[in-house]
């Protein structure tokens, strides 16, 4: 009897962790350092479309685009795809855009005033450091 009542003890401790687990949002981290339409058009594709996948199995997704280098001109105002990411920035609540702090200030120096990013985005200190403490925290990366 006392082996019963363990066993069933043990399958429902099992079973709460197993839930607990599926709770946990998946989470991926996209990184852009080209200066080129097509591969900032892929970046958005590619979180449109995992958020579509996680969507349809009815789980949460948490998704971070992270622009350094060149890559840094898709949050620029002149940005080739800023209709887009205003549009993704309000139907994806869990989507975030960092902005390298380094590479803006070296934009910024360059040009002789402050450049100035879409509102959509959020400032990290360090495009790359960013991307390392997301892997670090079990973040999934993807080049696209």
């Amino acid at each position: 009897m006392r082996i019963r009542v363990l066993l069933a003890a043990v399958a429902a401790v099992l079973m709460t962790m197993s839930g607990a687990l599926a709770a946990e949002p998946h989470k991926l981290a996209l990184h852009v350092d080209q200066n080129d339409p097509a591969v900032m058009n892929l970046a958005l594709n590619n979180a449109q479309n995992v958020k579509a996948y996680y969507d349809a199995k009815g789980e949460e997704v948490m998704i971070e685009i992270v622009a350094y280098g060149p890559g840094l001109k898709m949050y620029t105002e002149d940005s080739p795809v800023k209709d887009r990411i205003s549009a993704m920035s309000l139907e994806m609540e869990n989507m975030q855009f960092s902005a390298c702090g380094n590479t803006h200030a070296a934009m910024s120096k360059k040009a002789g005033k402050e450049v100035p990013l879409l509102p959509e985005t959020v400032m990290v200190q360090s495009g790359v450091v960013r991307l390392m403490e997301l892997q670090e925290q079990g973040w999934s990366y993807v080049r696209p």
